[in-house]
């Protein structure tokens, strides 16, 4: 691994992979920004805006728009900032267009794959064996970290991790690191369905109380999965877990939130999705997370519901009588 990084490439150019974009250039680096579309690569170009996904925001000149993922290669490490179901599709790509063992696979998408319920770890080493793999995870909406707002977030690697954390840190961005790959992702995956969780009881109008119920529940949930799978407990309850909870489930900045909030209104799922242009992670995670979880014999009720709410197996109100109607437990089993 390169003992300094200088030149990024970001493939994606959603919010998020345009904020990290943002980020990385006003930390002194050198980024270029892969984009799917040709035509909103053009208009970036052009108006220095990416007004699809992050409207109202400037961009610097010094940015690079690429449309040939080959381009990539050149790159001292790679950041993957698509919709987690395409991370494995950016791998194969990036693998035909032989990009190099040395480089780094930074993981910035936060999901589990529907086809395999494998973690994006698990993705991109199936695809680039070769190459060393980084989770970036945290609290961090796009739209703030764009707008150059303090921000803490984990960078999670089994290597040394020290010189990247250098790379992205910035007077407003600062970097935590830890070995654990594991526990970087259970929290960022799933937090995005409590998250739909949450929006459901907040358009529902169900208070305050139940909000505070699911996150705390919910965390239960994710804690017995991560565990399962080798994460340690003080990085569920760290930045890249708790504190992305927090974050997701407590404002309708998130997409995922926004979207429990027009369920828990009474407004379909299909229009919900036809009036978006983003991508909301916690509807494929959902049902993969139930997936991974029968795999190791861990149970999820709430991750349930809200799959057979996704899936359209169940209101919202038979899943809330269902939950509060539950055989009474320990708290801590």
């Amino acid at each position: 691994m390169p003992s300094s990084f200088n030149h990024f490439g970001i493939i994606g150019a959603g919010a998020w992979g345009t904020a990290l974009a943002l980020a990385l250039h006003r930390a002194g680096r050198s980024v270029s920004l892969w984009v799917f579309e040709p035509e909103l690569a053009a208009s970036m170009a052009k108006t220095q805006e990416n007004s699809a996904y992050l409207p109202g925001i400037p961009l610097p000149s010094a940015l690079t728009y690429v449309t040939d993922i080959r381009a990539m290669t050149a790159c001292d490490a790679l950041i993957l900032a698509t919709p987690a179901q395409h991370v494995r599709d950016s791998c194969r790509a990036l693998a035909a267009a032989n990009l190099p063992a040395s480089t780094p696979l930074i993981i910035a998408s936060k999901g589990i794959e529907l086809s395999s319920h494998r973690l994006m770890s698990e993705v991109c080493t199936e695809e680039l064996p070769q190459n060393p793999v980084a989770i970036l995870s945290g609290p961090s909406f796009a739209f703030e970290v764009a707008r150059n707002k303090p921000t803490a977030l984990t960078l999670a690697s089994e290597n040394d991790s020290e010189a990247l954390a250098q790379a992205l840190a910035s007077p407003t961005l600062r970097i935590y690191t830890t070995d654990d790959i594991i526990g970087a992702q259970i929290g960022g995956a799933l937090k995005n369905v409590l998250a739909i969780a949450c929006g459901i009881a907040a358009g529902k109008g169900l208070g305050e109380n139940a909000r505070a119920a699911l996150i705390t529940r919910g965390l239960a949930e994710i804690t017995r999965l991560g565990l399962a799978l080798g994460a340690r407990m003080e990085t569920l309850m760290g930045l890249s877990g708790l504190g992305d909870v927090v974050l997701t489930c407590s404002s309708t900045q998130s997409r995922n939130m926004s979207l429990g909030f027009a369920l828990g209104e009474g407004q379909e799922l299909s229009v919900i999705l036809s009036q978006r242009k983003t991508v909301t992670e916690g509807i494929p995670t959902a049902a993969a997370a139930l997936g991974l979880a029968r795999r190791h014999g861990i149970e999820m009720p709430l991750v349930s519901a809200v799959d057979q709410i996704l899936r359209d197996k169940t209101s919202v109100d038979e899943s809330i009588a269902a939950l509060m109607g539950r055989a009474l437990r320990n708290e801590t089993v």
